[in-house]
């Protein structure tokens, strides 16, 4: 239990730190990306609103010394922009018949990639876009169709490094504190798992504590009766001690269950095991005016603990006994899915709310609160079972599907490590 409190610890901490850093790295990485659209849109709106050239941007007072110069915040762009810009332009009839193309500034682009990139773009029909690391805006020009592609393969460059990186340093910041939670995880639940520790021993130490009065009261109540003959409060008190002595018991077996000991766990063939518990029951139903029906696939076998597996099978079907309705029907089946063996308990019942089902498994915990007496139980039954499951690396769950009747499934391992 303190192994799985420990990975879930470490499981919800990574996952929020997932997607802390998912949100940072993704919310830098979009306002990047979007201030190198901006940027690159400012200098095409410049070369479209000048029909493909770069404006010639002189001050008035540029003849002046330097230091007689005013300050160029009033300038359209960076003197030094038309000089580290590359860029081409293609003109386009309005049927899409390529009129001129101007490649001159630009090296890397020849006249034949250029008309094949405007073509493309003709036919997706889009105003602006990328095509490969070019930005390209198209605009209309009288009877001609303007496309004017910016080379920005060294910003999408910069900005693919950037996306790389971030990814780089957060996974290793994911291992770093990965690593620092496995150390740390340890000392984080540790005075959890001493309280735990300490319950379980009182758990075992009281039970056993217990089991000395209880023998001797009841060997009292033997002599007792021998004395004076039967009488009902000597036969009262026989039953409230074996009751106490079965809830002792019970709390030992569940408190030693919990620890998941290393358990013997051989080959032994759960469908026979299955088909025999299921035949000691048919007695006790037909007595309640209840019936027993079973699906069981022949020949299958499993790795695990013989008794253990029988005490499951034996709690699910007595609680089916116990709770299901009146002249209600009981139905076991055993079957193999894949590498899972699944057994399933079904009952009818007079009514059990959806929300009870996550509450089945705890200890104490009774669905039907108003049938204590007449049951007999100690809502142990099932924390029991489900401790058994656990320790056989099993799943048990709870189910039902109009509120009047209960499902009880359970999924072994066809090969669990002995």
């Amino acid at each position: 239990m303190i192994r799985a409190l420990r990975i879930k610890f470490i499981l919800v901490a990574m996952t929020s730190l997932l997607l802390v850093l998912t949100v940072i790295f993704g919310a830098v990485g979009v306002l990047n990306y979007r201030k190198i659209l901006g940027d690159a849109d400012s200098i095409l709106s410049i070369l479209e609103e000048n029909d493909g050239m770069f404006p010639v941007d002189k001050h008035p007072k540029d003849d002046l010394p330097p230091k007689e110069r005013p300050p160029k915040d009033d300038r359209l762009f960076s003197p030094e922009l038309p000089y580290e810009s590359r860029y081409f332009s293609v003109f386009l009839t309005g049927d899409g018949t390529i009129a001129s193309v101007n490649t001159g500034k630009i090296a890397a682009v020849d006249t034949q990639t250029a008309i094949e990139y405007a073509q493309q773009v003709f036919a997706d029909g889009d105003s602006r876009g990328f095509v490969e690391d070019y930005r390209y805006t198209v605009y209309q020009s009288g009877d001609e169709v303007h496309i004017i592609f910016l080379d920005y393969g060294r910003e999408m460059g910069s900005f693919r490094v950037f996306l790389a990186t971030s990814a780089g340093v957060g996974f290793i910041g994911l291992l770093a504190v990965l690593l620092l939670l496995i150390v740390l995880s340890g000392r984080i639940v540790k005075p959890f798992s001493e309280n735990y520790e300490k319950q379980k021993q009182f758990i075992t130490d009281a039970g056993h504590e217990l089991k000395t009065p209880l023998t001797i009261i009841d060997a009292d109540a033997d002599v007792l009766e021998m004395d004076i003959g039967e009488n009902e409060w000597i036969h009262d008190i026989k039953n409230q001690t074996k009751r106490l002595a079965q809830l002792t018991n019970s709390l030992i077996l569940l408190a030693r269950m919990e620890e998941q000991p290393k358990m013997e766990k051989i080959e032994f063939p759960i469908s026979d095991l299955t088909e025999e518990v299921v035949e000691t029951f048919q007695a006790l139903a037909k007595t309640h005016n209840k019936t027993i029906s079973g699906q069981i696939e022949p020949m299958l076998s499993m790795n695990g603990d013989e008794k253990a597996v029988r005490q499951l099978i034996t709690i699910l079907l007595d609680n089916a006994v116990k709770y299901s309705d009146d002249r209600g029907k009981i139905e076991v089946s055993l079957k193999k899915q894949k590498n899972t063996i699944h057994l399933g308990v079904f009952n009818t019942a007079e009514f059990i709310s959806r929300e009870d089902l996550a509450h089945l498994f705890d200890r104490f915990y009774r669905a039907d609160k108003s049938r204590n007496s007449r049951t007999g139980g100690y809502g142990l039954g099932l924390s029991i079972a489900s401790a058994i499951v656990n320790t056989h690396r099993g799943k048990i769950t709870a189910s039902t599907q109009d509120e009047k009747s209960l499902l009880i499934t359970v999924s072994f391992p066809l090969k669990d490590k002995l």
